[in-house]
């Protein structure tokens, strides 16, 4: 699914316009990284919980050459599902 396609789903269950749908949803995706960027955890109770990691630095590859390289450490977004999404996903 694309943005545009969940666009129009929220246009259809909304009976919003779709350029307003989708200031809704750029609203709701900007709330969404200004919080976890401040706070670093965001919990949509019922959906899930979104987090900030901090990823260690590791050795690796380059997969063209072979050649042993370092990646570096950095912060990396992790979901997980609450209860009810898992639920209804099964």
């Amino acid at each position: 699914m694309t943005k545009a396609n969940l666009i129009n789903k929220i246009a259809d269950k909304t009976d919003l316009t779709k350029a307003d749908s989708e200031r809704a949803l750029n609203a709701c995706l900007e709330s969404i990284q200004d919080i976890l960027v401040k706070e670093g955890k965001l919990t949509l109770t019922g959906f899930g919980t979104f987090a900030v990691d901090q990823r260690q630095e590791r050795k690796g590859r380059n997969p063209q050459t072979g050649a042993p390289i370092t990646i570096p450490a950095a912060k990396v977004v992790k979901f997980r599902p609450g209860k009810v999404l898992k639920d209804s996903i099964k």
